[in-house]
């Protein structure tokens, strides 16, 4: 668990640095591009680091119940079969919640609906 908790803590760090680069560079940069192709490429990159800064922020909120589990003997228990998730798979994702059989059962129900 020591392992584990390592690696996520580690993970919520660098979010934090990147979250907390990302708003450095977007105050610091100069908001006046008389090019329109030059803002447009800014407001591009922009939208971009936005867009990455929200997926990492979604992985942050997966991250910090990752390690309640660890808090509350929960890590690595399927939430769906309550079989043990396996190691490989939780050193590929510590955030993991399924195991990869219920795991994959979900992705067949999803491709099923078309979500």
């Amino acid at each position: 668990m020591d392992k584990f908790k390592k690696i996520l803590l580690q993970q919520r760090q660098e979010i934090i640095d990147n979250a907390e680069a990302t708003v450095t560079s977007m105050l610091s940069q100069a908001e006046n591009y008389p090019d329109p192709t030059d803002r447009a490429s800014m407001e591009t990159d922009r939208s971009f680091n936005l867009r990455l800064r929200e997926r990492e922020r979604h992985l942050l909120k997966k991250i910090d119940l990752a390690l309640d589990r660890i808090t509350n003997g929960t890590f690595g228990i399927c939430e769906n079969c309550q079989e043990e998730i396996s190691l490989a798979r939780l050193e590929a994702r510590p955030v993991s919640t399924l195991c990869i059989s219920c795991k994959t059962a979900q992705e067949e129900m999803e491709k099923v609906r078309g979500d």
